[in-house]
């Protein structure tokens, strides 16, 4: 000790900067330039290591809880191909706005300067999937890095951080402390700014809330209720923002955001006025759902984005519950209307919301229609990208806000699997069901062996109709053919039984619902249920 201040390795010093963090899982495959940085974790007594299969999964496990817990989710990777595999999950937690740091090892500095073995410059290739890219080149600097890439990775709006270590430096001998962890400040509107949006809302005959996935990492989703339900104006949702209120709410018209048949779209032009609540534009942009240049009232976390199709007239910027504790507070005037044309019972027969199950065929409409029968409030779903997230998005109810996990900004296919180890590590006593198509699934079959070593227990339906759905459908509407879009597949009930996990093959609608039954009242096991579509998703 030398002022109050230990002496120790870099890592060792690394490491208790995580812990003051309150990291509890680092997700990652470790390689010879972080073998320092495994010698110390090994040594702590709050953070578990995850070895996973794949660093993509690595990224997306960090992703989904980094997500469903509001903390940052940590990952590791080696220099050279381990970074650049984490790459895609990196960026998905960035533009869905996760708050993720990751680490990872580099080549030291004397073979920085010329062609080297596996070296590449990995804190420029992050750049542009990052809030924040930093190289450690004194070990004196560690805390006020790490303090720093999790402040940031968790400041509106959420991100993701890299940070490299380079191998000569993780062995250097460190002397100073972690830094200590402060709140992010909030900040709320001036009362003029709060006047000014209550004599815009008073100045329209049709204001329409549409709500963003931000109302769900403010946590907002009770000061936003009692604000609509004292408007009494029509809400809809966008395709992350599911659940904020529930199916049965009168003001729920559901989801928008869709490229084609996108049936709320009439809603929106029959507004006079859109409070956009906690929206990124990475969703949705506005050119796709404001063609009619409506007004907005733009409350978010951080000012509006500029842009030809979001007119803002006015602006409430800072933290979503503060904003809405002192607007519930003003005499926000009333505004109920109802969109003509019937068009709330139109889009539950588009969308298939509480349409009756007709026959046992596998369509997913129908299995989404029994999933939801089957969950409750703490039921995690989610989703893989493909044809099947539309529906999903569509006409899956999710009971809870922030329980329907979906990736929609980068949109990353094969993000299920891994990610539902990463929410029942968050989410330990919730059942979780991961939707996937094959190809998702087959991206990152091998995380199953990571599952079931950690004792794991959900489940993953795969929906098998051998071919890249979505393309299909696009290849044909433009070109008449398919061509590039089928492939083929294993035999997924044995390939489950190869990890030790159980595999099913349910034939018809009724034999799915049994199976998926037993197995969330289990809920001690991963269950793979293979579901035969055929070529009709």
């Amino acid at each position: 000790m030398v002022e109050g201040r230990s002496i120790m390795k870099a890592t060792d010093l690394l490491v208790q900067c995580l812990e003051n963090e309150g990291v509890d899982y680092i997700f990652g495959i470790m390689g010879k330039e972080t073998l320092d940085l495994m010698d110390s974790l090994s040594k702590s007594k709050k953070i578990q290591f995850i070895n996973v299969r794949h660093e993509q999964g690595a990224a997306l496990m960090a992703d989904v809880y980094g997500r469903l817990t509001n903390r940052v989710g940590v990952c590791l990777a080696t220099l050279g191909p381990g970074a650049t595999n984490l790459l895609t999950g990196i960026s998905s937690a960035n533009l869905d706005h996760s708050p993720v740091v990751a680490i990872t090892g580099q080549a030291s500095f004397e073979r920085q300067h010329q062609e080297s073995h596996q070296y590449l410059d990995i804190v420029k290739i992050f750049e542009p999937a990052t809030k924040w890219t930093v190289q450690i080149k004194d070990s004196q600097t560690i805390p006020k890095i790490i303090r720093k890439a999790f402040r940031l990775a968790q400041m509106e709006k959420p991100g993701a951080v890299l940070i490299e270590l380079p191998e000569n430096i993780a062995s250097q001998i460190a002397l100073t402390q972690p830094l200590s962890v402060l709140p992010i400040p909030k900040s709320t509107p001036i009362s003029q700014a709060l006047e000014d949006a209550r004599t815009l809302i008073g100045q329209s005959q049709k204001p329409l809330v549409i709500v963003g996935n931000g109302v769900i990492r403010q946590k907002a989703m009770s000061g936003l209720l009692t604000f609509v339900e004292n408007l009494q104006s029509p809400v809809i949702h966008s395709i992350m923002a599911k659940g904020i209120l529930s199916k049965k709410h009168q003001l729920n018209y559901f989801t928008f955001g869709f490229k084609k048949n996108d049936e709320v779209l009439p809603i929106i032009e029959q507004a006079d006025l859109l409070i956009v609540v906690g929206f990124d534009f990475v969703e949705s942009p506005p050119k796709d759902w404001n063609k009619k240049m409506h007004p907005i009232l733009h409350i978010d976390t951080l000012p509006a984005e500029m842009d030809e199709h979001y007119p803002v007239k006015g602006e409430l910027v800072g933290d979503l519950n503060g904003i809405f504790q002192d607007l519930n507070e003003l005499d926000i005037p009333s505004k109920p209307w109802v969109p003509i044309g019937n068009i709330k019972e139109q889009i539950k027969a588009a969308y298939q919301i509480d349409v009756a199950v007709k026959d046992l065929s596998l369509t997913i409409e129908n299995i989404l229609t029994v999933i939801e029968a089957n969950t409750t409030e703490k039921t995690i779903v989610i989703s893989d990208v493909g044809a099947h997230k539309l529906s999903i998005a569509r006409t899956y109810q999710s009971k809870q806000a922030g329980r329907l996990i979906i990736s929609n900004g980068f949109a990353s296919m094969g993000i299920a699997l891994p990610g539902s180890i990463g929410a029942k590590l968050a989410c330990p006593d919730a059942p979780v069901i991961c939707i996937t198509g094959d190809g998702g699934a087959l991206m990152n079959i091998s995380e199953l062996e990571t599952a079931k070593r950690l004792g794991l227990s959900f489940i993953i339906i795969v929906l098998n109709n051998s071919t890249l759905k979505l393309e299909e459908q696009m290849m044909q509407e433009k070109f008449s053919n398919s061509y590039g879009t089928a492939f083929g597949n294993p035999d997924f009930v044995q390939l489950a039984e190869s990890f030790g996990i159980k595999g099913v093959r349910p034939k018809q609608l009724n034999e799915f619902e049994q199976v998926l039954k037993n197995a969330l009242e289990q809920n001690n096991e991963i269950t793979l249920i293979d579901m035969q579509m055929g070529r009709d998703l």
